[in-house]
């Protein structure tokens, strides 16, 4: 009987571990470098997008690139934590349009390409950041 008990434990126990997390986009993105280098290229292209510059004068770009590169590296499954404000509250009163949000996606995409992103890869991080979308538009 215990060594059924032992048994029907160790299954459900198995039943309850969560899979081991796809780390495949950290690694395809260059990890915690290579992220940081796209963060940090694509503020780069923001400083000279006149459509969007003037949303970024009064942010303390250090930060925002830390919040950046640690919210990219949980979307691409790294080992990372997320410690900045959530979507909503970060954006509160900028009312930023659809195309405020495209022009950023599009400095994001060029700073991906300029560091040898597949696109693949760059296919795959935008499908997780697009959700964030609703939360960050015309808040």
């Amino acid at each position: 009987m215990r060594s059924l008990l032992l048994m029907m434990f160790i299954t459900l126990t198995a039943c309850v571990q969560q899979p081991p997390k796809d780390d495949s986009l950290y690694r395809d993105l260059g990890e915690q470098a290579g992220i940081t280098r796209i963060i940090e290229g694509m503020l780069l292209n923001i400083a000279g997008d006149p459509r969007i510059v003037r949303h970024f004068e009064s942010i303390d770009i250090v930060r925002l690139r830390d919040k950046l590169v640690e919210q990219v590296c949980v979307e691409a499954g790294g080992p990372c934590t997320y410690t900045g404000d959530s979507m909503e509250e970060s954006h509160k009163g900028q009312n930023l349009t659809p195309s405020d949000f495209n022009a950023l996606v599009e400095n994001l995409q060029a700073a991906m390409s300029s560091q040898g992103v597949a696109m693949p890869a760059q296919n795959r991080l935008l499908a997780r950041l697009a959700p964030m979308r609703a939360q960050i538009i015309y808040r």
